[in-house]
Protein backbone atom coordinates (compact mmCIF):
# COMPACT_ATOMS: atom_id res chain seq x y z
CA UNK A 1 0.00 0.00 0.00
CA UNK A 2 2.75 2.53 1.03
CA UNK A 3 4.91 2.05 -2.36
CA UNK A 4 1.86 1.64 -4.50
CA UNK A 5 0.46 5.35 -2.60
CA UNK A 6 3.98 7.21 -3.09
CA UNK A 7 4.19 6.40 -6.70
CA UNK A 8 0.40 7.66 -7.34
CA UNK A 9 1.46 10.45 -5.19
CA UNK A 10 4.52 11.40 -7.65
CA UNK A 11 3.08 10.13 -10.76
CA UNK A 12 -0.06 11.24 -10.72
CA UNK A 13 -1.53 13.53 -8.10
CA UNK A 14 1.65 15.72 -8.24
CA UNK A 15 0.51 16.86 -11.30
CA UNK A 16 -2.69 17.16 -10.50
CA UNK A 17 -1.83 19.54 -8.20
CA UNK A 18 0.65 21.40 -10.33
CA UNK A 19 -2.15 22.22 -12.61
CA UNK A 20 -4.69 23.11 -10.44
CA UNK A 21 -2.50 25.95 -8.96
CA UNK A 22 -1.58 27.44 -12.54
CA UNK A 23 -4.91 27.60 -13.59
CA UNK A 24 -6.52 28.90 -10.57
CA UNK A 25 -3.36 31.00 -9.29
CA UNK A 26 -1.41 31.26 -11.85
CA UNK A 27 1.77 30.03 -10.53
CA UNK A 28 2.87 26.86 -9.03
CA UNK A 29 4.42 26.63 -5.90
CA UNK A 30 6.13 23.58 -5.12
CA UNK A 31 5.59 23.60 -1.46
CA UNK A 32 2.37 23.53 -1.79
CA UNK A 33 2.09 19.78 -3.68
CA UNK A 34 4.18 18.46 -1.26
CA UNK A 35 2.45 19.76 2.13
CA UNK A 36 -1.20 18.40 0.35
CA UNK A 37 1.00 15.30 -0.28
CA UNK A 38 2.57 14.90 2.99
CA UNK A 39 -0.91 15.10 4.35
CA UNK A 40 -2.31 12.34 1.77
CA UNK A 41 0.37 10.36 2.77
CA UNK A 42 0.31 9.96 6.05
CA UNK A 43 -3.08 9.72 6.40
CA UNK A 44 -3.88 6.57 4.70
CA UNK A 45 -7.09 5.50 6.33
CA UNK A 46 -8.67 8.86 4.63
CA UNK A 47 -12.41 9.31 4.85
CA UNK A 48 -13.11 6.94 7.12
CA UNK A 49 -14.00 8.99 10.10
CA UNK A 50 -12.03 9.14 13.69
CA UNK A 51 -14.89 9.73 16.61
CA UNK A 52 -12.93 11.69 18.66
CA UNK A 53 -15.92 12.65 21.11
CA UNK A 54 -16.15 9.13 22.27
CA UNK A 55 -14.19 7.41 24.71
CA UNK A 56 -11.02 5.47 23.44
CA UNK A 57 -12.67 2.21 23.62
CA UNK A 58 -15.76 2.98 22.26
CA UNK A 59 -14.25 5.07 19.39
CA UNK A 60 -12.04 2.49 18.16
CA UNK A 61 -14.81 0.14 17.81
CA UNK A 62 -16.93 2.28 15.63
CA UNK A 63 -13.86 3.00 13.98
CA UNK A 64 -13.56 -0.97 13.17
CA UNK A 65 -16.89 -1.16 11.94
CA UNK A 66 -16.50 1.40 9.49
CA UNK A 67 -12.84 0.37 8.16
CA UNK A 68 -14.90 -3.02 7.55
CA UNK A 69 -17.80 -1.81 6.22
CA UNK A 70 -15.54 0.35 3.85
CA UNK A 71 -13.86 -2.61 2.63
CA UNK A 72 -16.80 -4.34 1.91
CA UNK A 73 -18.55 -1.66 -0.03
CA UNK A 74 -15.66 -1.21 -2.44
CA UNK A 75 -14.98 -4.77 -2.48
CA UNK A 76 -18.75 -4.96 -3.24
CA UNK A 77 -19.66 -6.77 -0.69
CA UNK A 78 -16.98 -9.85 -1.32
CA UNK A 79 -17.29 -11.06 2.73
CA UNK A 80 -14.11 -13.81 2.05
CA UNK A 81 -11.90 -11.17 -0.12
CA UNK A 82 -12.80 -8.50 2.77
CA UNK A 83 -11.59 -11.53 5.46
CA UNK A 84 -8.42 -12.37 3.60
CA UNK A 85 -7.38 -8.41 3.49
CA UNK A 86 -7.39 -8.14 7.06
CA UNK A 87 -6.30 -11.32 8.31
CA UNK A 88 -9.30 -12.24 9.94
CA UNK A 89 -11.96 -14.54 9.26
CA UNK A 90 -15.57 -14.49 7.74
CA UNK A 91 -17.42 -14.67 11.03
CA UNK A 92 -15.00 -11.92 12.60
CA UNK A 93 -16.35 -9.73 9.55
CA UNK A 94 -20.09 -10.82 10.07
CA UNK A 95 -20.14 -10.05 13.56
CA UNK A 96 -18.32 -6.68 13.28
CA UNK A 97 -20.37 -5.15 10.65
CA UNK A 98 -23.69 -6.53 12.74
CA UNK A 99 -24.67 -9.26 10.04
CA UNK A 100 -25.16 -6.28 7.21
CA UNK A 101 -26.63 -7.52 4.16
CA UNK A 102 -24.25 -7.32 1.06
CA UNK A 103 -26.89 -5.92 -0.99
CA UNK A 104 -27.17 -3.18 1.32
CA UNK A 105 -23.76 -2.41 0.99
CA UNK A 106 -23.59 -2.26 -2.48
CA UNK A 107 -26.04 0.14 -2.55
CA UNK A 108 -24.27 2.43 -0.66
CA UNK A 109 -21.04 2.18 -2.83
CA UNK A 110 -20.96 6.03 -3.56
CA UNK A 111 -20.50 6.66 0.35
CA UNK A 112 -17.02 6.32 1.06
CA UNK A 113 -16.28 8.36 -2.23
CA UNK A 114 -17.87 11.20 -0.87
CA UNK A 115 -16.35 10.53 2.48
CA UNK A 116 -12.50 10.47 0.56
CA UNK A 117 -13.60 13.68 -1.30
CA UNK A 118 -14.70 15.64 1.13
CA UNK A 119 -11.67 15.35 3.62
CA UNK A 120 -9.30 15.75 0.58
CA UNK A 121 -11.56 19.22 0.17
CA UNK A 122 -10.84 19.80 3.94
CA UNK A 123 -6.42 18.89 3.23
CA UNK A 124 -6.50 20.98 0.39
CA UNK A 125 -8.14 24.29 2.38
CA UNK A 126 -6.00 23.62 5.78
CA UNK A 127 -2.81 23.39 3.01
CA UNK A 128 -3.46 26.72 1.04
CA UNK A 129 -5.13 29.08 4.71
CA UNK A 130 -0.93 28.62 5.65
CA UNK A 131 -0.01 30.28 2.59
CA UNK A 132 -2.06 33.39 2.95
CA UNK A 133 0.47 36.12 3.56
CA UNK A 134 2.38 34.98 -0.14
CA UNK A 135 -0.92 34.39 -2.07
CA UNK A 136 -3.47 37.12 -3.09
CA UNK A 137 -6.99 36.39 -1.52
CA UNK A 138 -8.48 36.55 -4.79
CA UNK A 139 -6.22 33.67 -6.02
CA UNK A 140 -7.21 32.16 -3.00
CA UNK A 141 -10.50 32.17 -3.45
CA UNK A 142 -10.31 30.56 -7.25
CA UNK A 143 -9.35 27.45 -5.16
CA UNK A 144 -11.49 27.33 -2.34
CA UNK A 145 -14.13 27.66 -5.58
CA UNK A 146 -13.00 24.89 -7.56
CA UNK A 147 -11.62 22.79 -4.17
CA UNK A 148 -14.99 20.07 -4.99
CA UNK A 149 -13.07 19.30 -8.73
CA UNK A 150 -9.40 19.67 -7.78
CA UNK A 151 -10.52 16.76 -4.81
CA UNK A 152 -12.63 14.94 -7.12
CA UNK A 153 -9.74 14.42 -9.50
CA UNK A 154 -6.84 13.43 -6.54
CA UNK A 155 -9.66 10.91 -5.23
CA UNK A 156 -10.04 9.38 -8.21
CA UNK A 157 -6.22 8.46 -8.34
CA UNK A 158 -6.20 7.44 -4.93
CA UNK A 159 -5.64 3.68 -4.29
CA UNK A 160 -8.03 1.85 -2.39
CA UNK A 161 -6.39 0.88 0.89
CA UNK A 162 -6.04 -2.73 1.64
CA UNK A 163 -4.44 -2.95 4.82
CA UNK A 164 -4.83 -5.55 7.74
CA UNK A 165 -6.80 -4.53 10.65
CA UNK A 166 -3.71 -4.47 12.97
CA UNK A 167 -2.29 -1.86 10.56
CA UNK A 168 -5.65 0.12 10.04
CA UNK A 169 -5.86 -0.39 14.42
CA UNK A 170 -2.40 1.48 14.54
CA UNK A 171 -3.27 4.57 11.91
CA UNK A 172 -6.64 4.58 14.19
CA UNK A 173 -5.15 4.92 18.11
CA UNK A 174 -1.95 7.18 16.53
CA UNK A 175 -4.47 9.18 15.08
CA UNK A 176 -6.99 9.25 17.71
CA UNK A 177 -4.10 9.81 21.05
CA UNK A 178 -2.59 12.42 18.87
CA UNK A 179 -5.60 14.20 18.61
CA UNK A 180 -6.58 13.88 22.27
CA UNK A 181 -2.76 14.94 23.24
CA UNK A 182 -3.58 18.54 21.88
CA UNK A 183 -6.43 19.37 24.09
CA UNK A 184 -5.17 18.63 27.61
CA UNK A 185 -1.99 19.44 29.98
CA UNK A 186 -0.96 16.43 31.36
CA UNK A 187 -0.84 12.36 29.95
CA UNK A 188 -3.14 11.99 33.07
CA UNK A 189 -5.71 14.53 32.02
CA UNK A 190 -5.55 12.59 28.37
CA UNK A 191 -6.17 9.22 30.02
CA UNK A 192 -9.04 10.43 32.00
CA UNK A 193 -10.69 12.01 29.23
CA UNK A 194 -10.64 9.10 26.92
CA UNK A 195 -10.95 6.48 29.31
CA UNK A 196 -8.12 4.45 29.54
CA UNK A 197 -5.37 4.12 32.43
CA UNK A 198 -2.43 6.16 32.73
CA UNK A 199 0.00 2.99 31.88
CA UNK A 200 -2.12 2.12 29.10
CA UNK A 201 -1.65 5.51 27.49
CA UNK A 202 1.87 5.25 28.34
CA UNK A 203 2.00 2.00 26.65
CA UNK A 204 0.38 2.59 23.51
CA UNK A 205 2.54 5.99 23.28
CA UNK A 206 5.49 4.14 23.52
CA UNK A 207 4.32 1.46 20.99
CA UNK A 208 3.07 4.27 18.68
CA UNK A 209 6.48 6.31 18.99
CA UNK A 210 4.62 9.42 20.35
CA UNK A 211 5.93 11.96 22.13
CA UNK A 212 7.07 10.64 25.86
CA UNK A 213 8.18 13.62 28.11
CA UNK A 214 5.18 15.12 30.17
CA UNK A 215 3.61 18.12 28.73
CA UNK A 216 4.06 21.36 30.83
Amino acid sequence: MVKRLEKVLDDKIKPIIDTAMLEHIGINISEIGGDISDKLRNNPLIGIPVKYELPFRQAKKEFKKQFMERLLKTHHGNISEVARILGMDRRSVHRIVEKESTQAIRDELPKPYYLKQKEVEGIIESVMSTYKPIIKEDKLENIYNNVEEISKDIVDQLPDEEMSWKEAEIEFEKKYIEFALKHKKSFKQVAKLIGISYETLLRKMKKLNLKNSEQQ
